[in-house]
This record gives structure tokens, sequence and C-alpha cells, in this order.
């Protein structure tokens, strides 16, 4: 099921990226779509090679810009998984509060989707719970350095647009509050946007803000089944379909030196990683008391949060490293997102890939 909330943020009209799923059926009542089954966040993590026993210490700053959570989801959600209920501590950066919304499309979903997703993450990889601070704002920018002065080691941002609608002034700033943060130590993830490569924009090949600021993880989607991985389209062809964006910034010029292995594009190229985000196999969440399942680049932000937060503290600009370090990623090479075709190594459809856990624990070259 798409969801059509929009919110202005700043001077800009941005989305949260989730897609919950009602899943046709066939007369035996079982899903039509082959091989397509959604997941518990645990053995999501277990098929991406999750890492276990790590020390941990990152506090997950989640960036909302609408919508509430409640207690109740939280505590039914982790005891439906075995999991001990994370800390969750609310911070309003500028009257923006937790406002829970019974709208079965509204952002709530998102707001589930975020802070389950990332501390479940989270507790897999170290075996404890996760200390999360939601960060309330009408600005993104705002949030984040908020964030940023409280000490956050790791954020995660679901919400965005396309780049034209942000325009040079508010992208720019943008991109200076995450490079304040990575130079604080904060490592920076966002998703990449759900319409293709167009982004919901008027052309076939657009990206996404934050998602392509420089000092940003832009993180696309694929559909993960138990067998197979491939780019996530739902309209394989379309760029304007139900999927992942991806594709070259136009704002932040030239592509960075960083990224040499990948595709030549105008600018900078996004997404940076990937993971599973096809709503067809989407994540099981509790929300409104009743679970559901959800999709959306926006799971993948909060994926990898909860990962990077296991990894542990005040770990900063980890971009440049992850592009050398290509064999801690699944390569996709299957699907396309619209304007592009995945192919073997970095493309725009996703990125290096999708995560490898254990091996990105263990790389010496990442965490020194």
């Amino acid at each position: 099921m798409p969801h059509s909330d929009a919110h202005v943020a700043g001077r800009v009209r941005v989305r949260p990226y989730f897609r919950r799923k009602v899943q046709p059926t066939g007369p035996t009542g079982r899903a039509v779509t082959a091989g397509a089954c959604p997941w518990d966040v645990p053995a999501l993590c277990a098929a991406y090679n999750w890492p276990t026993g790590l020390a941990g210490g990152g506090v997950i700053a989640i960036v909302e810009l609408g919508g509430g959570w409640v207690q109740s989801d939280i505590d039914q959600f982790f005891g439906g998984i075995g999991q001990p209920v994370p800390q969750i501590t609310d911070v309003s950066v500028d009257g923006t509060q937790n406002s829970p919304d019974p709208d079965p499309v509204g952002p709530d979903g998102e707001v589930a989707l975020d802070i389950e997703v990332a501390a479940a993450a989270y507790c897999v990889a170290t075996g404890s719970p996760a200390r999360i601070r939601v960060y309330w704002s009408t600005d993104i920018a705002k949030a984040v350095r908020a964030a940023t002065a409280d000490g956050c080691d790791v954020c995660s941002i679901s919400w965005g647009a396309d780049e034209a609608n942000w325009g040079p002034a508010a992208g720019q700033d943008m991109e200076q509050a995450a490079a304040d943060a990575t130079a604080a130590g904060m490592i920076v993830f966002a998703a990449s946007g759900d319409n293709d490569s167009s982004d919901g924009g008027p052309t076939r090949a657009n990206v996404d803000l934050p998602a392509s600021a420089p000092h940003v993880i832009g993180c696309g989607g694929t559909r993960k089944t138990a067998t197979t991985e491939t780019v996530w389209n739902n309209s394989p062809g379309n760029p304007s379909g139900e999927g992942t964006c991806g594709g070259f910034s136009t704002l932040f010029k030239p592509m960075p030196p960083w990224q040499a292995g990948a595709p030549q594009g105008p600018g900078r190229m996004v997404p940076d990683v990937s993971a599973n985000a096809d709503p067809n196999t989407g994540y099981n969440v509790v929300l409104h008391g009743a679970q559901v399942t959800v999709g959306g680049t926006g799971a993948v932000a909060p994926l990898y949060a909860g990962l990077f937060a296991a990894f542990g503290t005040k770990l900063g600009f980890m971009t440049p490293q992850l592009y050398l370090n290509e064999v801690c990623f699944n390569d996709i090479t299957e699907g396309d997102n619209g304007a592009f075709r995945a192919h073997v190594g970095p493309d725009p459809c996703t990125g290096l890939g999708s995560p490898i856990g254990a091996k990105l624990a263990s790389w010496p070259r990442l965490f020194k």
C-alpha cells in the first residue's frame, strides 16, 4: 500500500520512505508472488551473516518529521522476537513532538519501522538493548545538528525528496550538517527513495536528498528472498514505479574521488549501499498493536544504523573505506531501477550491494 504523506521540512517538502504491502492472495490464501515472504529482523540479519557478540556502545539517532510511537507496540515487537526492549528517548528539536496517528498509511509506519529495525539489528549483533534517541523536527538538517551536539554515534534518516525540491542553498546546508556530524564522529545513513530512478520527479533520472549528500551514506533497496537478491523494482523498466531510487547528483559535482571505481556520472553516485526493501519481501513490524509487513528504503537506513552502532563509537566518515572494501558486500547484478541497470561492481541501482555483516565487523581497514 503506497503512502502519500508528505511534510514540509524547512522550505523542502519531504516524505517518509516506507511502503506497506497488502499481499494479493490466490484461492488457497497463499501469497501469489513467487518466493516473496516477509522477514523477521533477526532472520534477515542471519541471512546477511550478521556478527554476534560485539561490544557495541553506539547511540543511535533517528530523525522523524511526523507521526509517533507507543510503548505497547515496542513491547509487543521485542517480546515477539525474544529481545530486550531498547531504551528510547524522545528529543524535540523545534517543538515537534512524538504524536501517534492512527491513520494506517500515516507516518507512524515509518517511525515503527525505524525504531524496531534499528534496535533489533543492533541487538542481534551485541545481545544488548539499543540506546535510541528520536529527534523530532520540521527540518532534517536541524535534527542532524542536534544529534551531533548530543554526541550520538550513528544517525538514521528515512525521509527525503528529489534534489530539485531542495535547491542549492538547502542542499548545501544539509551537506554541511552531515559533514559536521561525521567530523564529530557520527555516521549518517539516509534512504535513497522509493520511486525508482525518477525519484518522483519529472525526468527519468533524479536522486534524493539527504542520501545524495557526499557525507551521507545513501541506502538503496533490493528484493531479497531466501535464495536470490535483485534490484528492488516492482515495475521493471519503469523509471517512476515502485522501487529503489539511484543515479547521479546534479547538485554535488564532480563525483567524489572515493567513488573512482563506480560508473562515471556528472556528480556523486547514489546509493552507496543497499539491503532488502521490497514490501513483498518486507519487514515484520508491530504497528498500532498489529503485525504488519513494511518495506521501502526507509527500512535500509535503520538496518545499517543498528549494525554500525554495534561496531563501536565515533567512527565518523566511513564512506571512502567502504568503497575500498567491496568484498564486504553482496554484489547485486540483476535488475534495474528504470534509467539504470545493475552490473558487476558498484552501480547506481544498489551501490556496493547488500551487507555481509561479519566481514564488515572484522575488516581491520574499516575499524582501527
